[in-house]
């Protein structure tokens, strides 16, 4: 339990969650540049942040504090406020978007809606200060805007930064007070990681204190004190990286005493199903229950057209399952499961109340009240760059740790519309397609994502001398570091070229193939 203490002990950084999407992006970055960082909902009582300030270093005092962004204006009259004590507690404060815009209207700035707002990439034009040391030399800078509101003036303040619709994009007060309009923390903004190095350093004078390999330390002592001497436990593993590094980490904690179930359900990757026994039974030596439930789903989703509808059925499906194991298996309390922080994102399970639900994941959104089990989610503050660091320091194979995410309703988060054997068929070949050349090409290890949808579109083509309609198929590859924010990767003409020849001549009723070129925001990764 000593490194247990130790963990809480460590001094911090705090963000404040408005709501924003981006709210545990902030956490991930800073804890990627070395600073341990905790997340905490906007109200939180400003007497415990108080506390915090006050403690001595390295008994777990708060070295600065980061208000996040929010789907709100601060004008609206719903909008989450902090106690306006925040401002007086003598510690250094940086607000991100709608967290400059809290910040300007506390202390006599002027936030002006509906007029020009900026949402992608904008110049930032700056001049010298703490905040802005070593990103650029020529006092400019590629920055991600995404916001309606704008801080119009503020008096008493120090303009650090304008650009093009942001008068004021950043500045500073009360000398360690700071806010930037735009978003540092995506990767989109060139030299956010330095703007964010700036302030947990130079500014907050913060120290080196968390690594991957603390993180796992401590999940494993975790795991070991919550299940306890006797107690077991049942884990859904798919075979992607979350559910893997999530049994692996449990197996280290309490061995033989975890089950891992796997469910075939008919969704699945080419190969997938024996790929996840050789590895798991055979090679970890795990105990490894493989359900054949393809007919219950595909049966249960039959005429669901609804994205939403289709991962709700999906999910309540796989925990019916999970129960009916369960009471084969006897006496087990616990159910551990792979969520990680952009599940929690975005289906509104993490940090504030106020945040915007996107979509709901299986393994957070469905669970029904009557679910017997403790949940035990050890990756639930990771992303995904991280789960791979920390499966690479538990010594799962590089095949796991590098292929690429696979959504938890599988194959039904790619189809468009109900899912139908037809279209299952046509999804899983022309994603095998799409993987196989771009593993071949070498750009396999170069994106994040890639795959093929398929939905109810139609289009003619020509097939020897005849005229035919057949399918249209959607050819999706994007790169990321997080899957919060994404861009449509632009590969060669001449892959996307054997890519679209191989599933047009191999994939019986598919006539057309398409590329898309849309970005996250606006649009998700997977279509559904």
């Amino acid at each position: 339990m000593q490194e247990e203490r130790s963990e809480r002990e460590k001094d911090k950084v705090v963000v404040l969650d408005f709501g924003g999407q981006y709210s545990h992006l902030i956490v991930r970055r800073c804890r990627e540049l070395g600073v341990y960082t905790e997340l905490m909902p906007y109200d939180v009582s400003i007497t415990e942040l108080e506390r915090g300030v006050q403690r001595n270093r390295g008994e777990g005092k708060i070295r600065g504090i980061i208000l996040s962004g929010s789907p709100f204006g601060v004008h609206e009259p719903d909008s989450p406020r902090c106690s306006t004590r925040i401002v007086d507690l003598g510690v250094p404060l940086l607000g991100i978007c709608y967290g400059a815009q809290l910040l300007a209207a506390l202390l006599g700035g002027v936030v002006t809606t509906g007029g020009k707002g900026e949402f992608g990439r904008s110049e930032l034009m700056f001049t010298d200060s703490a905040l802005f040391e070593g990103v650029s030399e020529t006092g400019t800078t590629p920055v991600w805007m995404s916001h309606g509101d704008v801080i119009e003036r503020f008096e008493g303040a120090e303009i650090l930064g304008s650009a093009a619709n942001a008068p004021v994009a950043a500045f500073r007060i009360r000398e360690r007070i700071y806010g930037v309009q735009f978003h540092p923390e995506v990767h989109h903004t060139e030299r956010g990681d330095r703007i964010l190095w700036n302030f947990l350093y130079s500014i907050c004078d913060c120290e080196r204190n968390w690594t991957i390999a603390a993180f796992v330390a401590e999940a494993i002592t975790t795991i070991r004190a919550e299940v306890g001497p006797d107690g077991k436990v049942l884990c859904g593993l798919s075979g992607g990286i979350d559910s893997s590094t999530t049994a692996v980490l449990v197996y280290k904690a309490i061995g033989d005493r975890l089950t891992c179930i796997f469910v075939d359900n008919g969704l699945l990757r080419e190969g997938e199903r024996e790929e996840v026994e050789n590895t798991f039974r055979k090679s970890f030596k795990m105990n490894l229950i493989v359900v054949d439930a393809q007919s219950r789903f595909l049966e249960a989703l039959k005429g669901v057209r609804d994205a939403e509808a289709k991962r709700k059925v999906i999910g309540e499906l796989f925990i019916t399952i999970f129960e009916e194991a369960a009471q084969k298996l006897g006496d087990v309390a616990f159910l551990a499961q792979g969520t990680i922080y952009p599940d929690r994102i975005e289906s509104a399970k993490a940090g504030s109340a106020r945040s915007s639900r996107i979509k709901s994941h299986h393994n957070v959104g469905a669970l029904p009240e009557r679910l017997g089990f403790t949940l035990i989610e050890p990756i639930e503050e990771l992303y995904k760059d991280e789960v791979r660091e920390v499966a690479k320091d538990l010594g799962i194979p590089a095949q796991i740790r590098n292929q690429h995410p696979f959504p938890g309703p599988g194959l039904a988060a790619r189809i468009m519309g109900a899912v139908t054997e037809e279209k299952l068929r046509i999804c899983r070949d022309a994603s095998r397609i799409v993987e196989e050349e771009l593993k071949r090409s070498g750009w396999y290890d170069k994106v994040w994502q890639a795959f093929a949808t398929v939905g109810d579109d139609f289009a003619t083509g020509v097939l020897g001398d005849a005229r035919k309609e057949g399918r249209l198929v959607t050819i999706r590859v994007v790169e990321s570091k997080e899957a919060m924010t994404a861009d449509f990767v632009k590969l060669p003409y001449e892959l996307l070229e054997r890519m679209s020849n191989r599933i047009t001549n191999e994939v019986k009723g598919v006539t057309w193939v398409t590329y898309a070129i849309s970005s996250k925001p606006p649009a998700t990764i997977e279509p559904c």
